[in-house]
């Protein structure tokens, strides 16, 4: 039922939730980015790995049945290329949906934005798996690869070839293979001619290279017995051939032509990944990747840089580099690091090993150092929402016990702390508060590090976690609050009344009817306490490094 929410007639309908408290209404649209960012329609987001189905995918299907799809599209890529999805698999299905079931104007707009949204051939597998898996339902025996697929397939890789061939050729070895998919399946089902007048040399050499091997490129381009192409090898050809004999011959090299190995890395900008497994424990070959290693990759690999003895502190030259980078404001902020980003870096290299393998190392003070400087430095890159908070954390004993759902190296209350510190420090108006057997405000300020704001916590008694709590606190105290976060370690315990009829009463109480709720739940791998059909709650369940993100995108609105 819907009901006049009582806002003016500008304002959005409202309905009777499910006790009987008005809500702005979720439509479609809203429920697809909620989708594209989340990877499921509900307002949960789950750490854990979900399987998407056609039961997620009810939104976007009504949207194509309304005559939506080419806004739905346009929604896609615009999600896309502004990196504001936790992860492809939602951006992916959502365009092969649209590929496969939109209209015929759709279907158009869809394979004409597949080069911008599918940017590495990992996204493209991925589109393609999910085309074929829909034109297999409900009974339908098809592969899926009729003209207009085939032609965008093909437009994918004409197109990547004209823009930066030497990039393509870098990506079509760095990503041989994604989820039972190859460059050569992919190539013999196109069917893209070697001879269309498209089809820059370039392309060709790496189609051949892909379908037919090395053995059959080197016969047609090189001369016989040499690495030298044929003289009529145009510039940009030759440098596609070259590197791709620099990446066959490194496959089969050991720790034995180390020299050789740093010197192809150094020469053809060769990446880990194109590096055979019995050579990455080289300090050489480390230390020549280093050199070119992106911000992200780099804090990745510190563990095992570490452990092959590259930062040592007999090595100061390499150690010298990377610390230089942590401290470098302008490659955090090129890298969008997050402070939790640092946070869960510093802490797995201060273990010395990782959560998986048996890989360990043994820490470098240096690095050390230089990675809680980044912490404090990457604050300054956080963007304030404009927003006013309130922040409710659970101080109970557990939050100490095990590591959060997804990050298990760092505890519930280390990862609400540093949340905390995000708050205080980009945010200007924001309330603190701990829960034990009442709320007890808890002061934390901008000037605080970690374990300043580790011991504010420490000193309140421990207690419950009541979600109503925040709101019914704020009523009490007639503080003006937009958003409420919770942060505890598993499910929070209705003891007051339903969280949602707790922030219903706060919006009729403050006047602020859009003032929203996030639940962190940061060991669970699933609970529900937000309304699906109200905007202003959401849930999360467990808690990694895209988590920041996602309840950014949910406070200002976006999902």
């Amino acid at each position: 039922m819907e009901v006049d929410g009582g806002f003016g007639e500008n304002q959005e309908r409202q309905m009777v939730n499910s006790i009987d408290g008005l809500v702005w209404k979720v439509d479609d649209m809203k429920r697809l980015h909620r989708f594209l960012v989340l990877g499921c329609e509900s307002p949960t987001y789950y750490i854990e790995e979900r399987q998407l189905g056609m039961e997620n995918a009810t939104a976007i299907l009504n949207l194509l049945r309304d005559g939506k799809g080419v806004q739905v599209v346009n929604d896609i890529r615009q999600y896309s290329i502004e990196g504001r999805t936790v992860k492809q698999n939602p951006i992916m299905f959502a365009l092969a949906l649209c590929a496969r079931r939109g209209d015929l104007t759709t279907k158009r707009r869809a394979y004409e934005v597949l080069p911008e949204v599918c940017r590495i051939p990992t996204h493209l597998f991925m589109f393609i798996d999910y085309c074929q898996t829909f034109s297999s339902l409900n009974g339908q025996q098809t592969t899926g690869w009729g003209r207009a697929h085939r032609n965008a397939i093909k437009k994918w890789y004409i197109s990547n070839s004209k823009k930066d061939p030497m990039r393509l050729a870098t990506n079509i070895t760095k990503y041989q293979k994604r989820g039972g998919w190859s460059h050569r399946d992919v190539a013999r089902l196109m069917h893209l001619k070697p001879d269309g007048q498209d089809v820059c040399e370039e392309l060709r050499v790496m189609m051949k290279y892909v379908v037919q091997g090395w053995k059959e490129v080197r016969e047609v381009y090189f001369r016989p017995g040499t690495d030298v192409p044929h003289m009529n090898t145009e510039e940009g050809t030759n440098k596609v051939l070259q590197f791709l004999r620099v990446v066959e011959n490194v496959k089969g090299m050991t720790a034995e032509h180390e020299s050789e190995v740093v010197e192809f890395i150094n020469n053809y900008n060769l990446v880990r990944e194109h590096i055979p497994t019995q050579c990455l424990n080289s300090f050489e070959v480390w230390r020549a990747l280093l050199t070119r290693m992106p911000m992200k990759a780099m804090i990745r690999n510190l563990g095992k840089m570490t452990s092959v003895g590259l930062l040592n502190e007999r090595n100061q030259i390499p150690v010298d580099m990377v610390c230089n980078k942590l401290r470098d404001l302008r490659m955090l902020k090129n890298a969008r690091i997050h402070p939790f980003d640092v946070l869960v870096a510093l802490k797995i290299y201060m273990d010395g090993h990782g959560d998986k393998g048996k890989l360990t190392w043994t820490p470098n003070e240096d690095i050390l150092k230089a990675l809680e400087e980044a912490f404090y430095f990457s604050f300054k890159h956080v963007e304030s929402t404009g927003k006013r908070y309130l922040l409710a954390i659970d101080v109970s004993g557990s939050m100490s016990y095990v590591g959060c759902a997804g990050t298990p190296c760092i505890t519930p209350r280390v990862a609400s702390a540093a949340m905390s510190m995000v708050v205080a420090k980009t945010e200007s108006d924001h309330h603190f508060v701990a829960f034990s057997d009442r709320i007890i405000p808890l002061m934390i300020d901008q000037d605080m590090t970690l374990d300043e704001v580790m011991g504010a916590m420490a000193l309140i008694p421990m207690g419950g976690t009541d979600c109503a709590l925040p709101m019914l606190y704020a009523i009490e105290n007639k503080l003006e609050v937009d958003v409420f976060v919770v942060y505890t370690d598993c499910e929070t315990r209705t003891v007051t009344m339903q969280p949602s009829a707790a922030l219903k009463r706060y919006r009729e109480h403050s006047g602020i009817s859009d003032a929203k709720l996030i639940v962190v739940a940061m060991t669970s791998n699933g609970f529900t306490i937000a309304d699906p059909d109200d905007p202003g709650m959401f849930d999360i369940a467990g808690f990694d490094s895209a988590a920041p993100q996602v309840m950014r995108e949910f406070i200002l609105g976006n999902i």
